[in-house]
């Protein structure tokens, strides 16, 4: 049966996304690579919503990541599953960013100020940082291609063991998966401590790859759910008093980098978070509509795309104050939404351009196909 709470869960994320963004770019905290604070107030206690999401936002996307995989590989070979992840992880995120991404790249060379600062290198230079700097939110399938080749070998180390061992959890009472999934939390929090990359802060090698791992082994486990399921009242109560106690104590600070980042209440409470999301859309949003369905196939494109309408409205509008600042945070979002939704529609349609940025091989039939691998069609 397909599982409608994963793909509700999926796009609901992404949109979360999307209005962090938001937030994040006209911040007031200090956090860099944003046009900043673009209002008089002394105080932006409305920045409050950049630290209730960012604990948990791209873990959870991890674990449906990691789920899709499992899916993905019920019904296909590793081959199948290495080629169909490199078409739509690894082309997008290199060859894309010579095809497309360099716009983005641009953009956020301007914003931070790195290509004024340098205005004396060469062109070629100057073309390699706006390549380089359209990353982006692609950072996200980077990194997913290789936790993707990871499992590959995994499989191949473990052959069915592992897979064996935690599937005997489906018959385990529910107190026992209880306390696994809370104490789970402290796993959580040590992998937040290692595989850190000192300058790129997203790349958290060691948390992002615990929690695909635990989608792809864990959360596949129809216990797990049952039991989440069942007990969202309670993980939505630890992760509330957590989620107070974080904004709390962090607000003001750099909530994206360290200390904070890899502090046990950030790994707790987004790990409580995911719990509590997981047992609450599994309840009660577990089922499939005109709109779930229209916008489930292209939540891809809105992850792929947002940020380049919301950086360049900020960029050539917000910040030489063409409109006024609560003007341009809607219009910051609605920027982020067509771009999101435009672009895919237009370049999932073009020869080599929906391979090249969207991982596209074929016909339109593909993008379904290539997106179960990536948990954006599940």
């Amino acid at each position: 049966m397909r599982k409608h709470y994963l793909d509700n869960i999926r796009w609901f994320t992404v949109f979360v996304v999307v209005l962090y963004h938001v937030f994040y770019m006209y911040n007031a905290e200090g956090i860099s690579g944003t046009v900043g604070k673009i209002t008089g107030l002394e105080v932006q206690y409305y920045d409050l919503f950049q630290y209730i999401v960012y604990p948990w936002i791209m873990m959870l996307l991890f674990v449906v990541s990691g789920i899709a995989s499992r899916l993905y590989l019920e019904k296909h070979s590793d081959k199948e599953f290495i080629k169909s992840r490199t078409t739509k992880l690894l082309v997008p995120s290199t060859i894309g960013l010579v095809a497309f991404q360099f716009i983005q790249g641009y953009i956020n060379a301007s914003i931070s100020g790195v290509l004024l600062a340098n205005q004396e290198l060469p062109l070629m230079a100057k073309i390699i940082i706006s390549i380089l700097s359209g990353i982006g939110v692609l950072w996200y399938i980077q990194i997913l291609w290789i936790f993707s080749v990871l499992l590959v070998l995994v499989r191949k180390i473990e052959k069915n063991r592992l897979s064996d061992a935690v599937a005997k959890i489906e018959k385990a009472p529910e107190a026992v998966v209880l306390v696994l999934l809370v104490f789970l939390g402290g796993l959580v929090w040590l992998s937040s401590l290692i595989l850190n990359t000192p300058l790129i802060v997203v790349y958290r090698f060691g948390l992002y790859g615990l929690v695909f791992f635990l989608g792809y082994f864990l959360f596949s486990q129809e216990r797990v759910i049952s039991v989440l399921k069942k007990y969202f009242p309670l993980f939505s109560a630890v992760a509330l008093i957590l989620g107070t106690v974080f904004c709390i104590l962090y607000f003001g600070k750099n909530y994206a980098d360290k200390p904070v980042n890899r502090s046990p209440l950030f790994a707790l409470y987004g790990w409580f978070t995911c719990l509590a999301l997981f047992g609450i859309f599994s309840r009660f949003f577990d089922f499939e509509n005109g709109f779930t369905r229209w916008v489930s196939k292209r939540s891809f494109g809105l992850y792929v795309f947002h940020y380049l309408g919301i950086s360049a409205f900020a960029l050539f509008i917000a910040k030489p104050g063409l409109v006024p600042p609560v003007a341009a945070y809607i219009l910051t979002l609605l920027s982020g939404l067509a771009s999101g939704f435009l672009l895919y529609e237009i370049i999932s349609r073009l020869p080599f351009f929906k391979w090249a940025v969207l991982g596209i091989k074929k016909s339109g039939t593909d993008v379904q196909k290539n997106e179960v691998a990536l948990g954006f069609r599940l």
